[in-house]
C-alpha cells in the first residue's frame, strides 16, 4: 500500500466522532438519523464526517428502499491494521540488524585495538571507533559511583599509560561528569556513542 494512502487513513481516523461512528457500524448498518440521534449530533454533521470515512473507503453506502444505510468495511480496516503491523515489524528488524552491527564493529576495535590481556596498544584516531573503545574501557567502572580522580588515573594506567587523555575525553564525550576532581559515570543515555546506535 501506498505511504500517503496509509497516512490518508490514519487522520481520517484521528477523530473522535468518526471513532464513535465505526464503532457503531462495527454492530450493524445504519442511516444518518440513526447515528446522528445515537452520537446527539445533527444529521449534517454525521453526513461530513460519513463522507470523510468514505473517501478512504472505511465505509460504504448501500441504499435500501428510500433510506442509504452505511456499513463498515471491515476487510479495508483489517488492511491497514496489517500495514501497520507490517511497519511495527520492519522497523523491530532494522533495529536488531542496527544492534548487530554496533556488536560487530565494538568487537572489531576491541580486537584491533587492545591486546589479549586487555592493554589498549593505541587510542583510535577515527571517532566512531574511539568512541567504542572508550565505551568498552567505562563499562569497568559503575554508575552512582563517585571516584577521585587518583582513582580514575589508576583505573585508566591498566589499560593505557597517557590517563590524562583518556580521562579527558571521558569527559568530552560525556562519559563522565567531573566537579571538584570527583568523577562520576553518566547514566548511558548521555555516552556520546549512543548518538551512532540510537537502539543499543
Amino acid at each position: 500500500m501506498q505511504l500517503s494512502k496509509q497516512v490518508s487513513f490514519l487522520k481520517t481516523m484521528g477523530d473522535p466522532t468518526r471513532l464513535k461512528i465505526i464503532n457503531l457500524l462495527s454492530v450493524g448498518p445504519l442511516h444518518v438519523g440513526a447515528i446522528a440521534g445515537k452520537l446527539g449530533l445533527t444529521a449534517p454533521t454525521i453526513s461530513h464526517h460519513l463522507n470523510k470515512l468514505k473517501d478512504c473507503a472505511i465505509v460504504f453506502s448501500r441504499r435500501d428502499k428510500n433510506t442509504i444505510y452505511y456499513h463498515l468495511n471491515k476487510k479495508v480496516l483489517k488492511h491497514h491494521a496489517n500495514v501497520l503491523l507490517q511497519y511495527a515489524t520492519e522497523t523491530e528488524k532494522g533495529e536488531d540488524s542496527m544492534k548487530q552491527d554496533y556488536l560487530l564493529d565494538k568487537q572489531k576495535v576491541i580486537t584491533n585495538f587492545f591486546t589479549k590481556d586487555g592493554k589498549m596498544k593505541t587510542i583510535p584516531s577515527q571517532q566512531k571507533k574511539k568512541l567504542l573503545a572508550l565505551e568498552y574501557l567505562i563499562e569497568g567502572l559503575s554508575v552512582g559511583v563517585k571516584y577521585p580522580e587518583k582513582e580514575i588515573n589508576n583505573y585508566i594506567q591498566q589499560f593505557h599509560e597517557d590517563f590524562a587523555t583518556i580521562r579527558r575525553e571521558f569527559i568530552i564525550h560525556h562519559f563522565m561528569f567531573r566537579e571538584d576532581g570527583v568523577y562520576e559515570v553518566n547514566p548511558k543515555e548521555m555516552w556520546a556513542s549512543t548518538k551512532f546506535y540510537q537502539t543499543v
